[in-house]
């Protein structure tokens, strides 16, 4: 009877602790969606996981891994004053952790953030639930802001953007996107400039990517190259003036093109080559869908299966089977338009 006094004196203290732990209000925590703009997609995908067997304890601040503690400090310690280096801090740690531990990341984020920047602690645990209430403003008004054309989409995200973090960090956060915004907004005002031919355009195009990136520029231009290029190539005005150009003249449009982008002769010589190569590709194609169309309106049946089996195979050689296939399903891709420089 002693004995089972004893263990009832000593297990009820226990019990209130566990359910004290279990049910405290600060574990439950909402992940970062992903459907919102972040700065940084990649950062910290390598983050070192944690001793295998380890996790967070639910009863105590967990222990940050010193490795984690080293890898932190390296990549992220000589910028952390910065709004926008502490949010792709915070958004590679918060997939980091939750990935090892659903129930206690936000702790074991905390301790690592202590660990590796005590004198930035409080503003990045700041960031971090500006972070959290910025994702669940953003679910909450989904629908709102669905319903709003883009230019007033923008302006109310970018009005709770400034409550949330402040006008000068959110315009650093956020800056990689108003960027793009901004080079869209330069192509949708040169598509639809009038009497402007292609050498003007693409003068206008490369100053203005000129005066948003700045002292980036070169930088910008020499990672993004092909897409920038692109976009300037996927414009419908553009595409209409290369459309109505003889051969010479389009491929001679073409090379001042991508030379005002910045390619070197040897580039420049690749892409001719490429073009040679579309422009030969596609005029077989016609010739094909030409005489694809003639079978069809005098054949029919097997007899019409077999000739185009034939036809596929002296216009396509090996490739006559994926041509085969494409068709069988209902494409046909010397249908597509042309894209000059793109296909």
């Amino acid at each position: 009877m002693k004995k089972r006094k004893t263990l009832l004196a000593i297990g009820a203290p226990l019990l209130v602790l566990a359910l004290y732990f279990a049910l405290r209000p600060e574990q439950i925590q909402e992940p970062v969606a992903t459907a919102a703009a972040t700065p940084d997609e990649t950062a910290g995908a390598d983050l070192p996981a944690p001793p295998r067997g380890s996790r967070p304890s639910a009863t105590a601040v967990p222990m940050a891994d010193a490795e984690l503690v080293a890898q932190l400090r390296s990549r992220y310690g000589a910028n952390i004053r910065s709004p926008y280096v502490q949010i792709k801090l915070i958004e590679a740690l918060v997939r980091h952790f939750q990935k090892q531990d659903p129930l206690h990341w936000r702790e074991a984020l905390l301790a690592a953030v202590r660990a590796a920047f005590p004198d930035r602690y409080d503003e990045i645990a700041k960031n971090l639930d500006n972070r959290l209430a910025y994702e669940r403003w953003i679910n909450e008004n989904r629908a709102r802001l669905d319903g709003l054309d883009p230019e007033e989409r923008r302006a109310a995200i970018r009005e709770e953007r400034n409550r949330l973090f402040g006008e000068e960090a959110a315009d650093e956060i956020w800056a990689s996107e108003q960027k793009n915004q901004a080079v869209a907004d330069t192509l949708k005002e040169i598509d639809g400039l009038p009497g402007k031919g292609l050498g003007d355009k693409l003068t206008t195009y490369t100053e203005r990517l000129e005066e948003i990136y700045e002292e980036q520029y070169d930088t910008y231009l020499e990672n993004h190259r092909h897409e920038v290029m692109n976009r300037f190539l996927s414009l419908e005005s553009v595409q209409a003036e290369l459309d109505a150009m003889s051969a010479a003249a389009r491929a001679e449009s073409l090379r001042e093109i991508r030379k005002g982008m910045g390619l070197d002769d040897a580039a420049l010589a690749r892409w001719d080559t490429l073009d040679h190569d579309r422009d030969a590709r596609w005029e077989n194609g016609k010739k094909y869908m030409a005489e694809r169309k003639a079978l069809t309106e005098a054949y029919s049946g097997k007899v019409l299966e077999q000739k185009l089996a034939e036809l596929r195979r002296r216009y396509f050689g090996d490739e006559a089977e994926v041509i085969a296939a494409e068709e069988e399903s209902g494409f046909f891709r010397f249908d597509r338009p042309r894209r000059w420089g793109q296909n």
